[in-house]
C-alpha cells in the first residue's frame, strides 16, 4: 500500500502532496509538502503540527504529528498544478501514540469494539448529503447590530427581482422536491459535482432537487464500511463546497439557514453485515427486521438524546428539528414514515442491504464521532437486547398527548442534548472508545457555543419584546 501510493505520486508527476486531517469539530485542515519531500519516512514518522491550535488540547504539549494513511488518497481537482491528497491521523509525541481526541482514531476504536462483540461483522454506513446552493451570503454580528442575508435566484422571493433578466421560473415555497428544469436551475451544477465525486472514488446513487425552494439539493452515495464512508463523507463535503465556489455558488450544510423553509439533514442508513450481507434481515420477522436489527434499533432509540450531542451538535441543528418540515422531533421508529427519529425504509427490496435510517443527524456533525456514536448505541442495544417496541406509523410531529409517552420528545436544544450526554455517557465510554478527555473537551467546546448564542440578542426578539 505504501509503495503503491509513492509510485502513484512519482508516476503521476505530482508536484505536491496535501495531507488532510480532521479537527475536533469535524473540519478538514491541511499541510502541503513538495512531492519529492513526501517519502516512506513521511508515512512512518509523520509531520509535526500544533495540535492545540486545532482544538486537540493535548495534556502533554501542543506538539503533535499527523501521519498520512495511504489507504485513503485522491487527486485534488481544485489545484492548478497536480496535487495528490492523503488523509492523516493525529498522534501524540514522546511516546508516539494515537491521540485520544482524534476523530479517525475514535471511529477505529468503535469498529474494534464491534469486532470484539460480533467477530467478522462490519458496520456499513450510507449518508445522504443535503445542502443549499446560494448565490449570495452575508452575515455579521456586533454589540449593537446583527444581521444575515442569503439569496437564491431560484427562490420564489426572486420572482420580482430587477437588475437582471428575470424569466419567471422560480420554485415555490417548500415545493422543490424533484423539481424539473426550468425551475431546477442547479441540475448542471449537481451533475458536475457528481462527476467530481465519481472521479474521486465515490459511487453516486442519484441526485435531485430537494424540498427547499431556494436551491436545496440532495446527493446520495452508495453504502460502505464505517471508516471508509466517514473519509468519503469528508471528501464529499470538500468537493461539493469547492465545486460550488468554482461555479459561482456557495454550498452550505448548515441545518437551518432559512426561516420557514426545510432544513438540511444528514440522514444515515446503517446496518451490520457479514460476508457482504446484512445480518439485520430475517424474512420470518415483522418488517423483515431480524432480532439483531431490532436490538440495534432499540439502542439507537434508548440513547437518542445523548446521540444528538454528536449527530446534531450545533445550536442551529435544533432550529431544524421542529414540527412541520419532515424533521424528526420524537423518539420512536416507523416503517416508511419520515417524521420518526429512526425509519425502516419501506422500499428495501434487497435483503443484503436491510437497514435502519437515523434521521436527526446533520452536516454540522464531526462525521467520525457521529458514526462511531451511532454504532456504539446500536451495539449497546444488541448486548442488552433492548426492545424498541412497536413502530409508530402516524405523523409523530402532531402526535396526540395520549400517545406522547410512547414517543417522548427529542431534546429541543443543544444544551439539553449535552445534558443528556452527561447523564448517559456509559455506552460511549466502553473499551475507552470515546475517551474521557474527548467527552470533556467536546462538552466544553459545545457549551461554549451555547453560551455564545445565548448571550446575544436575536433579531426576532426586537419584534417580540422591544415595545414592552
Amino acid at each position: 500500500m505504501v509503495e503503491g501510493l509513492l509510485k502513484k505520486i512519482e508516476d503521476g508527476k505530482f508536484e505536491f502532496v496535501d495531507i488532510k486531517f480532521t479537527d475536533i469539530r469535524g473540519a478538514w485542515r491541511h499541510i502541503t509538502l513538495p512531492a519529492d519531500k513526501f517519502t516512506e519516512k513521511t508515512l512512518t514518522d509523520g509531520i509535526g503540527i500544533d495540535g492545540s491550535s486545532v482544538g486537540f488540547l493535548s495534556v502533554k504539549a501542543g506538539d503533535m504529528i499527523v501521519k498520512p494513511d495511504p489507504s485513503f488518497h485522491f487527486i485534488d481537482p481544485f489545484w492548478q498544478m497536480p496535487v495528490m491528497s492523503v488523509v492523516g491521523d493525529i498522534y501524540e509525541v514522546n511516546p508516539t501514540e494515537p491521540h485520544a481526541r482524534d476523530p479517525r482514531f475514535t471511529a477505529s476504536k468503535a469498529i474494534k469494539r464491534l469486532h470484539k462483540i460480533l467477530p467478522g461483522a462490519e458496520a456499513v454506513m450510507g449518508p445522504e448529503f443535503e445542502f443549499y446552493l446560494f448565490d449570495e451570503v452575508r452575515y455579521e454580528q456586533g454589540p449593537n447590530h446583527g444581521s444575515y442575508f442569503v439569496d437564491s435566484d431560484e427562490a420564489e422571493w426572486s420572482s420580482a427581482k430587477e437588475g437582471k433578466v428575470n424569466l419567471g421560473h422560480h420554485v415555490r415555497h417548500k415545493d422543490g422536491y424533484h423539481a424539473a428544469p426550468p425551475l431546477d436551475k442547479t441540475y448542471e451544477i449537481r451533475a458536475q459535482i457528481c462527476r467530481l465525486l465519481k472521479e474521486a472514488g465515490l459511487d453516486v446513487k442519484y441526485h435531485h432537487h430537494e424540498v427547499g425552494g431556494a436551491a436545496q439539493q440532495e446527493i446520495e452515495t452508495s453504502f460502505g464500511p464505517l471508516l471508509e464512508m466517514a473519509d468519503k463523507s469528508q471528501l464529499a463535503k470538500y468537493l461539493i463546497k469547492n465545486a460550488a465556489v468554482k461555479l459561482g455558488k456557495s454550498a452550505t450544510f448548515m441545518p437551518k439557514p432559512l426561516s420557514m423553509e426545510p432544513g438540511s439533514g444528514l440522514h444515515v442508513h446503517q446496518y451490520l453485515a457479514r460476508d457482504g450481507n446484512s445480518i439485520f434481515y430475517d424474512d420470518k420477522k415483522p418488517f423483515n427486521l431480524a432480532d439483531m436489527g431490532r436490538y440495534y434499533l432499540g439502542g439507537l432509540l434508548r440513547h437518542a438524546p445523548a446521540l444528538l450531542a454528536f449527530t446534531s451538535p450545533s445550536t442551529n441543528s435544533f432550529r431544524r428539528l421542529v414540527p412541520g418540515y419532515e424533521a424528526p422531533v420524537r423518539i420512536c421508529y416507523s416503517v416508511g414514515n419520515r417524521t420518526a427519529a429512526v425509519r425502516i425504509p419501506g422500499y428495501i427490496k434487497d435483503p443484503a442491504v436491510m437497514r435502519v435510517e437515523f434521521r436527526p443527524s446533520d452536516g454540522t456533525a464531526n462525521i467520525y464521532f457521529a458514526f462511531a456514536a451511532m454504532l456504539m448505541a446500536g451495539l449497546d442495544g444488541i448486548e442488552n437486547k433492548i426492545d424498541p417496541g412497536e413502530p409508530f406509523n402516524r405523523d409523530v410531529s402532531s402526535v396526540a398527548a395520549a400517545d406522547s409517552l410512547k414517543c417522548p420528545l427529542l431534546p429541543a436544544s443543544l444544551s439539553r442534548a449535552l445534558e443528556a450526554l452527561e447523564a448517559d455517557v456509559g455506552f460511549l465510554r466502553r473499551d475507552d472508545v470515546f475517551s474521557s478527555q474527548l467527552i470533556d473537551t467536546w462538552l466544553q467546546l459545545k457549551y461554549d457555543e451555547v453560551e455564545q448564542v445565548r448571550s446575544r440578542p436575536h433579531p426576532w426578539e426586537f419584534r417580540l419584546y422591544y415595545d414592552t
